[in-house]
């Protein structure tokens, strides 16, 4: 037998694939108006308001049902702070969501990451930000992207350039296409390295 939650998102995916996201929107309104307490359309609904229509504020108050009916769905919280760390505005309860998420997920790396950028760029918290840097990397020390994220912290909030350097080498020395980091770590040779041992600025092994 057929499952009309399951027909309706996937019918919902092909018109938002086709260039038709307010049929998608109708298609998983309509579901929603005879199974409002069904998880799985309403998540559908919220990733259709914020990826494709842009109403990110639709997409929380679709986040919100969700979390009314299960106050612990992890997916719902990802995609809640992902939405809110981004505005000054929601800076209160983007906090109080990672910290409920950090507690569910100690080990989330990729989670560690998004908080301590968030801790960066929207609390100006940087010796918070740098202890969950710490923390990300002692749970997988072979992340370029975490390592390259902390490097910017180091430079340009907490002026710990030695470290930095490290942290950019280590960028580099994973992930050598990372061109980004390559350059960074150039200038930052050039502007307060230079004339000391350059050995390993470059490490491909």
């Amino acid at each position: 037998m057929a499952d009309p939650a399951y027909e309706a998102i996937s019918k919902a995916k092909r018109q938002a694939e086709s260039g038709n996201p307010e049929g998608a929107e109708k298609t998983l309104e309509s579901y929603l108006a005879t199974d409002p307490h069904n998880i799985k359309p309403r998540m559908a609904l919220a990733q259709l308001y914020a990826n494709n229509l842009n109403n990110r504020e639709y997409a929380l108050m679709q986040l919100d049902i969700v979390l009314d009916i299960d106050p612990n769905n992890a997916d719902a919280l990802k995609a809640m702070v992902m939405m809110l760390r981004v505005d000054k505005r929601h800076r209160k309860e983007a906090m109080e969501t990672y910290q409920k998420l950090i507690t569910a997920f100690p080990n989330d790396v990729d989670l560690m990451n998004s908080y301590a950028i968030f801790l960066r760029l929207q609390m100006t918290d940087f010796k918070g930000a740098a202890e969950t840097y710490e923390k990300a990397l002692a749970a997988d020390p072979k992340r370029s992207e975490i390592h390259y994220n902390y490097s910017l912290l180091l430079i340009k909030d907490l002026k710990d350039y030695e470290k930095a350097r490290y942290h950019l080498e280590e960028a580099v020395r994973l992930d050598p296409d990372n061109a980004n980091a390559e350059e960074i770590l150039e200038r930052l040779i050039a502007k307060r390295f230079s004339g000391k041992e350059r050995k390993g600025l470059f490490r491909r092994n």
